[in-house]
């Protein structure tokens, strides 16, 4: 009796290992940390639950730049992971990186489950889309900058909590109550180029770089010399002089100036929320970007950024089969809507925000809706969005300028100058790389 016992178990075992083993496996690399990789833990976990087909396996390599160079490396080495999340600026290099990749529709089509582009938002659809209107990449994690501000030290500095500065002017202004209120600093802001450049352009709808911000070919060069970019660099070095503005760094260095309460205002990846919300001791307001309301035209809208996922190539049809079903899971409206609500991020699809709006979310949880009500428009050639190779380097030079232009070491003009020149040299060689 005990041999059959025996016998049964182990033939239940032995089954128990081949429908494990019959499972495809599917690597995704990634560059969620925090409160930010524990959703994505827990998304893929729901994901390998809701079937026995697929596994796929979730693994952090790092910032948006380190994970990125690890799938290049990883491809050029042979052992590319099946799914990479790159992050908005990377897009260029990833579409022209010939034979590395394959485009995202094109893979579900081919796996017989073909994702639709008209299921995401326009704006998020648009910057992922190649000319002919179709998916490239797997939009994931977008978002756009919001305006954050304490409303704790609003009210200390006399400042009105529920009337946040719309204009650039009303947050010098409310920057100088609050630093004579004894705040540390007025107002910060995080990714300084993506911001006060990219987004500024489009918020003013006015052009970043020529050829439609390089969605209309390679040939585009970088136009931020223009007086309204000078104008805009001058009036932030000036409120970095006065003592409103404190400089808080390149990426998302500026967070902790504002989570920790030493910064009454700040602009940020409308992804920050999650962050804010867990960490920060304050009450938490949120409102849209500053303009400057003499500019015709403005605000416009505001553009994306977060990141997208790419699917490499030289996978076995099976793989392509999973990653469409892993795919079509993110772009449920329930994992869409849980995924925006959970971090801030705008919901990736239309059905998404749908839901999240007849859940009554917005009115429980104001301000929610800013970001993606400021994408919410027909965009412009201007405001589409910016597609250039090299666009991680050039925000580098970008980054390294303001901190001249902030620090009162270098006229605004003049550092504006060096990001068009050697910002230009970039896009020059990767046109000649390209072709």
């Amino acid at each position: 009796m005990r041999a059959k016992h025996l016998a049964l178990s182990l033939a239940g075992v032995l089954a128990t290992l081949g429908t494990a083993h019959a499972a495809t496996q599917i690597t995704f690399w990634h560059a969620m940390q925090g409160p930010l990789g524990e959703r994505v833990n827990s998304i893929v976990d729901q994901f390998n639950k809701s079937q026995s087909d697929y596994v796929v396996h979730a693994v952090y390599k790092g910032s948006y730049p380190e994970t990125m160079n690890a799938g290049i490396a990883a491809f050029r080495g042979g052992n590319a992971p099946d799914i990479l999340q790159v992050f908005e600026v990377g897009t260029a290099t990833m579409m022209y990186a010939k034979g590395a990749i394959v485009p995202v529709q094109e893979m579900s089509e081919k796996a017989g489950d073909p994702i639709d582009p008209k299921l995401f938002l326009g704006a998020v659809a648009s910057y992922y889309s190649s000319s002919s209107g179709k998916l490239v990449s797997m939009p994931f994690n977008s978002s756009t900058p919001v305006f954050y501000y304490n409303k704790d030290a609003f009210k200390k500095a006399g400042l009105d909590p529920n009337k946040p500065p719309k204009t650039w002017e009303e947050v010098a202004a409310a920057g100088k109550k609050l630093r004579a209120a004894g705040m540390e600093c007025g107002y910060t802001t995080n990714w300084p180029s993506w911001i006060q450049l990219e987004n500024f352009a489009a918020w003013h709808n006015v052009p970043y770089a020529s050829e439609d911000n390089g969605f209309g070919g390679l040939g585009a060069r970088l136009q931020i010399d223009k007086p309204i970019f000078v104008r805009h660099m001058k009036f932030l070095a000036a409120m970095a002089k006065d003592g409103s503005f404190t400089y808080g760094g390149r990426g998302d260095t500026a967070n902790a100036l504002f989570i920790s309460g030493k910064c009454g205002m700040f602009t940020g990846s409308s992804g920050t929320r999650a962050s804010i919300l867990k960490n920060g001791k304050f009450e938490l307001g949120t409102s849209t970007l500053p303009y400057y309301p003499d500019v015709k035209g403005a605000p416009q809208n505001t553009i994306i950024g977060g990141a997208s996922l790419w699917v490499f190539a030289n996978k076995k049809p099976e793989v392509y089969k999973g990653i469409t079903k892993f795919f079509k899971f993110l772009a449920s409206p329930e994992q869409a809507a849980a995924w925006h609500q959970g971090t801030g991020y705008v919901p990736i699809t239309k059905a998404g925000y749908d839901l999240t709006k007849k859940s009554g979310y917005y009115e429980k949880n104001p301000g929610t809706e800013i970001a993606v009500q400021e994408l919410n428009a027909n965009t412009t050639a201007n405001s589409r969005g910016v597609r250039l190779g090299y666009l991680p380097q050039i925000r580098d030079i970008e980054d390294g300028e303001m901190e001249q232009i902030f620090a009162g070491k270098v006229d605004a003009k003049a550092g504006l100058d060096i990001m068009v020149k050697r910002g230009n040299e970039l896009l020059e060689r990767f046109q000649k790389s390209v072709k």
